[in-house]
């Protein structure tokens, strides 16, 4: 029974996480299937933070075809550091945020929560490995649950190459 287990962790794809939201609410990533997405470790006192209005501006102009997730992360010169309620009034009120924002989590290290586990191990996603390098960094996700590619933190969710994956069919 121990090997079906662990074989079937491994196996385990994107629709499969659930999550919790920056409210405390469930997240279910089955809701999820058909449509592009974009995994994003934010921070709100970071020198990308200014993305947020760029991811914004992408999650609004492309809504009906693509979701963008911020997982608050502070892994990084503890740069996150606020609360759920924090983060929230931040991201709201400076940079209008209507994207789906879920709870802090770790996204390196020995408390690597379990979506991130899955984005950076080839034996998880099938496709690469990856470190997560910084805030912002951005992982994306075809509408079949595919990890598709990972974007360097410095590069905006506006570039060429994000908007051109978006766009594609």
């Amino acid at each position: 029974m121990l090997i079906y287990v662990a074989a079937f962790s491994q196996t385990s794809g994107f629709y499969d996480f659930k999550v919790k939201t920056l409210e405390g609410k469930d997240f279910d990533f089955a809701t999820l299937k058909g449509k592009k997405v974009m995994i994003v470790n934010t921070a709100s006192k970071c020198g990308n933070t200014p993305q947020y209005k760029d991811l914004e501006e992408v999650y609004e102009k492309y809504q009906g075809n693509l979701v963008i997730i911020g997982f608050p992360a502070n892994n990084f010169a503890s740069q996150e550091p606020g609360t759920a309620v924090e983060i929230r009034k931040f991201c709201s009120e400076n940079y209008g945020v209507t994207f789906p924002m879920m709870e802090k989590i770790s996204v390196k290290g020995n408390d690597m929560a379990p979506l991130y586990k899955w984005l950076t191990s080839k034996d998880k996603n099938g496709v690469k490995d990856s470190e997560v390098k910084w805030n912002f960094q951005k992982y994306l996700i075809d509408e079949k649950g595919n990890l598709v590619d990972v974007i360097d933190p410095k590069e905006k969710p506006t570039s060429d190459k994000v908007l051109g994956w978006i766009s594609s069919k």
